[in-house]
């Protein structure tokens, strides 16, 4: 499958399934349907075999006719990808889990999901709406204990209707408790890493406890209003021009050699090419640590509009 296309991997806690490294994003809110369905295509024609989708991006549907479509010129066969999408958070009551991800898998076009992960420990009122709002603006909240909800996930990996689940941006002290308590342990979480926010005493409990980690947000959100611009860093251009690599191939190295995997977004076709990249050179451990200490505790994804939710997660250390 994708190691034994020499894809570097990181091997999932089931034993079903491995993740290749790196990863297209498709979060592309002002990108239509067929920019989309490009830049999927161009990703796989390059070598990725790792998409990561998620119902809240609303572009599932594209991503599905994508893969169809490399599917049905044998570009790839169903098992040399790797699919991920996740739960949105006006899904988290228990009945409505296996209906949102058989939603997901109607648009892809897919009998079953990679891995399938809760997008938040916070819920939403359930309903039509995915941002639901009270008159005065506010966030409708549901009180869903993540946990039941990860209970009916579990029941959606005894269909086969998934390989594997996991988290997104949940906090050590959440995910020790569904470590704790869950039947089937959380295989990933998948939070924001990059050199601004490099996440270490996350990232270090993820890995100790076996826990795969995704970084999206990898490059630092260049196109993101109020983002810090960290491909302009003096230390990573510097050593783009040691490597005669660009800034963003130094920023994701960075990443992919803490054995993490990542999830850039473009729908730039040599972009998306240029991300993957990065696999011909290796950073020493004097430069490794010097990106470690860029690190600003920055965060460009917060979910400020859940922050007075009882799980919304930086509350917490780490």
């Amino acid at each position: 499958m994708f190691g034994s296309r020499g894809l570097k991997c990181v091997s999932l806690r089931s034993g079903r399934g491995s993740v290749p490294v790196i990863g297209l994003g498709t979060y592309m809110p002002d990108e239509g349907e067929e920019d989309v369905i490009k830049a999927v295509k161009a990703a796989v024609r390059c070598g990725y075999r790792h998409i990561d989708c998620a119902a809240i991006y609303r572009n599932e549907r594209a991503v599905g006719h994508a893969l169809k479509e490399l599917i049905v010129e044998g570009i790839i066969q169903r098992e040399d990808i790797f699919v991920v999408s996740k739960l949105w958070n006006t899904c988290h009551q228990p009945d409505l889990v296996k209906p949102s991800l058989i939603k997901t898998l109607e648009d892809l076009g897919l009998k079953y999901l990679d891995l399938y992960l809760m997008h938040w420990p916070m819920g939403y009122k359930e309903g039509c709406d995915l941002l639901p709002k009270d008159a005065s603006g506010k966030v409708i909240f549901s009180d869903v204990d993540y946990l039941e909800t990860w209970k009916a996930m579990e029941d959606c990996v005894d269909l086969g209707l998934v390989k594997d689940i996991g988290c997104s941006n949940f906090n050590s002290e959440q995910l020790q408790r569904l470590l704790d308590e869950a039947r089937i342990k959380p295989a990933v979480n998948q939070f924001e890493v990059n050199c601004y926010m490099n996440n270490r005493k996350l990232i270090e409990f993820c890995q100790a406890n076996n826990i795969v980690v995704t970084a999206f947000g990898p490059l630092g959100t260049p196109s993101k209003e109020g983002s810090l611009p960290l491909l302009k860093e003096a230390a990573i251009t510097q050593l783009a021009a040691k490597y005669k690599k660009t800034p963003a191939q130094i920023a994701l190295r960075f990443l992919v050699q803490q054995d993490i995997s990542i999830v850039p977004k473009s729908v730039t076709p040599a972009r998306i090419e240029e991300n993957f990249k990065i696999f011909d050179f290796r950073l020493t451990p004097e430069e490794m640590a010097q990106l470690i200490n860029l690190n600003k505790n920055f965060r460009n994804y917060g979910e400020e509009i859940a922050v007075d939710h009882k799980y919304y997660p930086f509350k917490a250390e780490f």
